[in-house]
């Protein structure tokens, strides 16, 4: 017997709505609210438009959030509190408070709250995670992650700080995010960060430094540079039995070189990466939302995530390393001191 498909509504009509709605289609009925660009977002791909965030939500099973990061908190906790489970793009929330607000009324009214964090099923990254849980890296010393692309000149709020967050929240917010994931909770962060050029010919980046709990070390840089600038990204992880590096732009997309206990080389996991990853996110989110496995990123991953991007960003104002307090189990958090 087929399940019944479920009834989605998206919010938002940006350019990573073109990146969800054909992933909803394929697994529910899909209808769209946006103030700009509902429409032609349609047009695109299917799904129908209605006119109001409130018809959105009397006629839709669950929500999927995809409007710009300083409008986050207001419309996920809308459908929170119409009683919808709610996949939201990253950032979760701008600010640590909204982040930890939206953990907190999910939890109250029984909700399940998914942040988008859509590299998490990138293979490369699933395999670098699973060769760290193999245990073929042995014990994590130094991780490096790079991602750099075409500033975001499309829409003027990705260059206000105070609405985006800049490039430490809206971009490297991802590999921040993986670092954490492959290498354990972080207890400091330290950043620096520059911002050239011109209004219209804009560039930014960021070196961000994180302590993990477990004493590895994580280096992660961005760069929005000028307009032909390709979308790169790049890690290498490094451990006491071997190393794993990944660029996008070379043909292979894996260098190992990796040693068993007893120094004899090992291969990497196998696992498919046949899939587009923003389907296998969809999927797995919905899925969880119909009683099935609970999905590989919590609303509480989520909020911790936006508290360390936040550290970051006050490490670039104070010039000074922030200490983060460790993450309580019911995903709140103690606070940060700098």
């Amino acid at each position: 017997m087929t399940a019944q498909r479920l009834r989605i509504g998206l919010v938002g009509a940006g350019v990573i709505a073109h990146a969800h709605l054909p992933n909803l289609l394929r697994t529910g009925d899909v209808v769209v609210y946006s103030e700009v660009g509902a429409e032609d977002l349609v047009a695109a791909h299917g799904g129908e438009v209605v006119d109001s965030l409130d018809e959105l939500l009397a006629r839709v099973d669950v929500v999927d959030v995809v409007v710009p990061t300083y409008a986050h908190a207001e419309v996920v906790r809308a459908a929170l509190a119409a009683g919808k489970d709610v996949i939201s793009e990253k950032p979760l929330a701008r600010t640590d408070a909204d982040a930890d607000d939206l953990v907190r009324l999910a939890h109250e009214t029984g909700r399940q709250l998914y942040p988008a964090h859509v590299v998490r099923y990138f293979p490369e990254y699933v395999r670098l995670k699973a060769a760290v849980e193999a245990g073929q890296l042995g014990e994590l010393a130094v991780l490096r992650f790079v991602r750099s692309g075409a500033f975001p000149t499309r829409s003027a709020w990705f260059a206000d700080p105070e609405l985006s967050g800049g490039i430490i929240m809206d971009q490297m917010i991802h590999d921040l995010d993986i670092a954490r994931w492959i290498a354990g909770d972080v207890v400091r962060v330290s950043a620096v960060h520059v911002r050239k050029g011109t209004v219209d010919h804009p560039v930014e980046a960021a070196h961000v430094l994180l302590t993990h709990e477990s004493g590895a070390i994580s280096h992660v840089a961005g760069i929005w540079g000028p307009a032909h600038l390709p979308f790169v990204t790049e890690f290498s992880a490094t451990g006491t039995l071997g190393s794993l590096s990944h660029d996008s732009r070379a043909e292979r997309n894996y260098t190992a070189e990796l040693l068993d206990e007893a120094g004899v080389g090992g291969d990497l996991p196998e696992l498919d990466p046949a899939e587009d990853p923003y389907f296998l996110e969809i999927r797995e989110y919905l899925g969880a939302f119909r009683g099935g496995a609970v999905p590989r990123v919590s609303a509480e991953d989520g909020a911790t995530a936006v508290r360390i991007v936040n550290a970051a960003l006050r490490s670039v104002a104070t010039g000074q390393p922030v200490d983060l307090e460790p993450v309580r189990a019911t995903g709140t958090h103690e606070g940060a001191t700098a």
